[in-house]
């Protein structure tokens, strides 16, 4: 059983956003991390980090505010700081591995009715990140990450393409004949199309019998699936008449589902 990675998150009262952090990342993943928090110049925690912790549903059980005289010496394969303040009186750290450099604006002295709790989202996207990139050896990562933002957003630079894309993320699986139909456009130039999303990935294509389908390739990443279907909610105006097209397209081919 691998060793549970030791995170160090430093403020300087350790009152909010260290303290946001500590309870943050237990939340997020206590199997493969333990997370500790402490302060330059300790106080005690907030009750507003505690509300905005619990409305989150994230326990704010065992927090209490330390001084970073009563950590040194332990040891942390990561030393964060959450204000550059922090991070200037930050002294290097006996047994400590990476340090990471973090900067939120402090809620307290925010007027914003809403401080702690934009605070502590913001903490929690970072944190988010930060469990996916050292949480997975490089090797699993690099795996999952078989098509990459720039390959993806480059496939997508053309407009046919994207609708070709939506289209099918919508359908679930097209042929040649139906994005024709959908987007009234000769066959030639929507077959060059399926070409480039299928060389770099986006789709996979069958045979069935004289027909030939195509559908999001299986082995996407989660994130560009969520994006797609993300981007069709939000933009279906923009593919309306598409759609209407393809709906009122007669003799569609019929099908035999894809053996998976």
């Amino acid at each position: 059983m691998n060793r549970r990675k030791r995170v160090l998150f430093l403020c300087v009262a350790n009152s909010s956003r260290s303290q946001m952090a500590e309870a943050l990342l237990r939340h997020l993943d206590s199997e493969h991390f333990e997370a500790v928090s402490a302060g330059t110049a300790p106080t005690q925690v907030d009750p507003r980090t505690r509300e905005a912790l619990e409305h989150l549903g994230v326990s704010t059980a065992g927090l209490v505010s330390k001084s970073i005289e009563q950590v040194t010496g332990e040891p942390f394969d990561y030393v964060i700081t959450l204000c550059d303040k922090s991070a200037l009186e930050c002294l290097s750290l006996p047994g400590a591995g990476e340090y990471i450099a973090w900067n939120f604006a402090d809620p307290a002295t925010s007027p914003q009715p809403d401080a702690y709790r934009r605070t502590l989202q913001e903490i929690h996207e970072r944190l988010r990140m930060f469990v996916l990139i050292t949480g997975k050896p490089a090797s699993a990562i690099a795996q999952s990450a078989s098509l990459s933002p720039v390959e993806l957003f480059k496939c997508l630079a053309d407009e046919t393409r994207a609708r070709i894309a939506l289209l099918v993320s919508l359908e679930q699986e097209l042929c040649v004949c139906e994005l024709t139909a959908a987007l009234d456009q000769v066959q030639p130039k929507i077959s060059r199309h399926l070409a480039l999303l299928r060389s770099c990935g986006l789709l996979e294509d069958r045979r069935n019998g004289q027909w030939v389908y195509y559908r999001l390739h299986p082995q996407l990443p989660a994130w560009v699936t969520d994006m797609l279907k993300t981007t069709l909610a939000n933009n279906i105006e923009w593919l309306r008449q598409d759609v209407q097209r393809l709906w009122q397209m007669r003799d569609r081919p019929g099908r035999k589902p894809a053996c998976d």
